[in-house]
């Protein structure tokens, strides 16, 4: 008898009974027939045509040659079986086929059965191993009963594959929700995960939603109802178009009703048509997951599934936790803005994906902040910042990042267009108003361009927009500067003068010289004033106000002042030595040095470590400490002077401070600028302020002395309107120690008589 008579013979063994419509739930197993004879294709349908396994019936699809099978394969993913000949065109086609199948589609679930009429050509066990070949039959052996049995078990294999693939995708979604940096991608994909396990568990397609809701918290237990508007925070499949809606918002009334029952009962609820399963939380929230179900589970699997239910609600918890220290770590938690960091790996992230092409960062500060906190408080402050975060936040912006960088400055990163001077200051122009108090408020602006360069990050840019901030400040209150090549050369120009500043102090470049003080009256010498000075390796001299500026901004000053102060204080011994006791040593100190709280202890243990008299010593301050605060600058002058140091008030004049507050130090020397001093034989502006100041420290009971006086007039001037004391050129020069030991020296032999 031919081939495919000996496969007809299982024929004779009848159909099997039809099975109701009822029977037949889910999608067909799809089964691929793949033989060059076309009877075969016709017999075995026919045969299995209303085969059912389990509670499915059968989708025959047909291939007739090697290449029609691969064709087939390549759109129809999900057939479950596939019932091959091994000898079609060629001897070895099916095996050929069987080895696409595995290592090219990579289709490693799909069930394969071998059928042949030759048994000669039944491939070795090794190539039944080695690709994963589910059975081999001989056509006369397939008889409709053993057709059906070896079918039966390829399909339930196929099907325990799948759902165990479901599962692992489950957990790998799961596990990976955990590891997720923002919040909303971490509970997010969670969720999914969860959608996708309950899938793996029916053996039906992933298809469902996440609903989330607060935990009941009000009446008795008849009373209690979840939040009121709980959020779609996940869904999949046909439902995807329903994420982050509210479930009220939800047309259809099936997933709401189910939903709704879920939370309020708190409980699982399976039917036939649908799951419907509850996740308690531990940390503020329940959480309830839909997915359509094609029948009712078995016993098992709804054991299975209470037992994911329990051990899932502590995964959630889990993320939800993580979650929350993400929150902490990229949220500011005074404005809910993201913070620096968030902002910086926001940039890098776009920056990766190339989308910064003609975007920009403004960084914006509040002005005098600081004041506006001491005026009316830190609460006051607090309610300030958040009052313009909101604002920040609204239209044009919301298209930006807008971020918290930390204290009163604000970043903000997005468009040409719209990160711009013309948008952004307007946005301050009302004022703003919290606890019952308008405040108008101005802002300085720094920004910086993204560029094409390789090296830029978010970190680069961010320094780039603090650096055009600064420039920006340094022009008064209100000021926008752009980051540009000349601010960039000025930066690495000051950045290569603090670099070198500090080379000069370690290694000894820096030196000390002293200018002689006289009194106007007498003439006699009554101190010297310290003055550091640097000269470089090559023998050029730097300007103090080149370097001075630069060593405050850097914090060196305060080592450098003091180095200045030691230094000063053992000259001052030296004086001492030389029998010139009567003289005073003048030491400046910087605004940032005072503001040490161990300043007045460095002090003491320098006059200690050098045996100078505190009574020898005067500070010099300038009116800039008056940024410290009155309150703290008259407390420490005041605990300076109980130990008989003296306190002088330099370049008076050019400051800020007010006369009130002039009133209050404990000063005892106002030292007049000598721009003022300059003016006096001269026709520029400012040649009455030198009277003015003279007479205002006779009024307060403070000595006066001028600086910078250059000629015989100027000091007769300064005399004739009552000035007490003077230094400048006219006098004598800055000098090094020994220089100034040879001139007192000379100037006491000519003054004897």
């Amino acid at each position: 008898m031919p081939e495919h008579d000996e496969f007809l013979s299982f024929l004779d063994e009848g159909k099997a009974a039809p099975v109701p419509p009822a029977a037949n739930k889910g999608r067909p197993w799809q089964v691929l027939i793949v033989d060059d004879d076309p009877d075969v294709h016709t017999t075995t349908e026919f045969a299995l045509g209303d085969v059912i396994i389990q509670d499915r019936h059968l989708e025959f699809l047909h291939a007739y040659s090697s290449i029609e099978a691969l064709q087939l394969l390549r759109q129809e993913p999900q057939i479950a079986v596939i019932l091959l000949d091994v000898v079609m065109e060629t001897e070895d086609a099916g095996l050929r086929i069987i080895h696409a199948i595995r290592e090219e589609l990579r289709l490693t679930h799909t069930r394969i059965i071998l059928r042949t009429g030759q048994p000669g050509h039944a491939p070795e066990i090794d190539t039944i191993n080695r690709y994963d070949i589910n059975d081999y039959k001989t056509k006369n052996e397939l008889v409709r009963k053993k057709l059906y049995t070896t079918l039966t078990t390829a399909i339930r294999c196929y099907d325990q594959l799948r759902r165990l693939e479901a599962s692992r995708r489950g957990l790998e979604q799961i596990i990976a929700a955990s590891n997720q940096f923002i919040v909303e991608q971490g509970l997010q994909t969670f969720a999914e995960g969860v959608i996708a396990q309950i899938a793996g568990f029916a053996g039906i397609e992933p298809e469902g939603l996440v609903c989330v809701a607060a935990h009941p918290t009000t009446g008795a237990v008849d009373d209690l109802i979840p939040d009121p508007h709980p959020v779609i925070t996940a869904a999949t499949g046909r439902y995807r178009n329903l994420i982050r809606h509210h479930l009220e918002e939800i047309d259809d009334s099936r997933i709401v009703e189910h939903l709704t029952r879920c939370l309020i009962e708190r409980r699982s609820l399976l039917d036939e048509h649908s799951l419907t399963l509850f996740f308690t939380g531990h940390e503020g929230y329940d959480f309830a997951a839909f997915v359509d179900s094609a029948g009712p589970l078995c016993e098992v699997d709804q054991h299975l599934l209470e037992v994911f239910c329990i051990n899932i609600a502590l995964c959630a918890d889990n993320v939800v936790l993580v979650s929350r220290l993400r929150n902490q770590a990229f949220v500011d938690s005074l404005v809910h803005l993201p913070n620096r960091t968030a902002f910086i790996h926001t940039i890098d992230q776009r920056l990766k994906e190339d989308q910064c092409d003609q975007q920009i960062i403004a960084l914006i500060d509040v002005d005098q902040f600081a004041e506006i906190n001491d005026m009316l408080g830190h609460q006051y402050g607090d309610r300030l910042l958040c009052a313009i975060a909101r604002r920040l936040e609204q239209p044009p912006l919301d298209r930006c990042l807008v971020a918290r960088i930390g204290g009163d400055k604000f970043g903000v990163f997005g468009e040409n267009r719209l990160v711009q001077p013309q948008i952004l200051q307007p946005i301050f122009a009302t004022p703003f108003s919290a606890e019952c108090v308008e405040h108008s408020v101005s802002v300085s602006i720094g920004f910086a361009q993204f560029n094409a360069c390789p090296s830029a990050c978010g970190t680069e840019l961010l320094k780039d927009a603090s650096i055009a901030l600064k420039h920006a400040k340094s022009s008064g209150f209100g000021q926008v500067a752009y980051y540009s090549d000349a601010i960039r050369t000025e930066t690495r120009e000051r950045t290569r003068l603090l670099n070198d500043l500090r080379h000069a102090f370690d290694h000894d470049h820096l030196f000390i010289v002293y200018q002689p003080q006289l009194s106007l009256h007498s003439g006699a010498v009554i101190g010297v004033e310290s003055l550091i000075r640097w000269r470089t390796e090559d023998g050029r001299f730097v300007p103090p106000d080149r370097f001075i500026p630069i060593a405050e901004r850097s914090g060196l000053i305060v080592s450098l002042g003091n180095w200045v102060l030691r230094t000063a204080l053992h000259a001052l011994a030296r004086l001492r030595t030389a029998g010139l006791d009567q003289l005073r040593m003048a030491v400046n100190v910087s605004a940032v040095q005072f503001r040490q709280p161990q300043f007045p202890q460095i002090v003491q243990e320098a006059l200690s470590d050098t045996g100078a008299h505190a009574e020898d010593l005067e500070l010099e301050i300038t009116e800039s400490v008056a940024a410290l605060g009155f309150d703290y600058v008259e407390k420490l002058l005041r605990q300076l002077k109980t130990t008989g140091i003296g306190v002088a008030i330099d370049d008076f004049g050019t400051g800020f401070s007010s006369l009130s507050y002039l009133d209050r130090l404990p000063a005892d020397r106002l030292k007049i600028d000598k721009s003022f001093v300059w003016a006096l034989d001269s026709q520029q502006p400012g040649q009455r302020i030198a009277e003015i100041v003279i007479e205002l420290g006779r009024k307060l009971g403070m000595n006066v002395l001028a600086e910078g006086v250059e000629t015989a007039a100027q000091a007769t001037l300064l005399r004739d309107l009552g000035c007490d004391d003077a230094q400048g050129y006219y006098f004598g020069k800055p000098m090094l120690l020994e220089d100034l030991l040879s001139w007192l020296s000379a100037r006491g032999k000519e003054q004897q008589p």
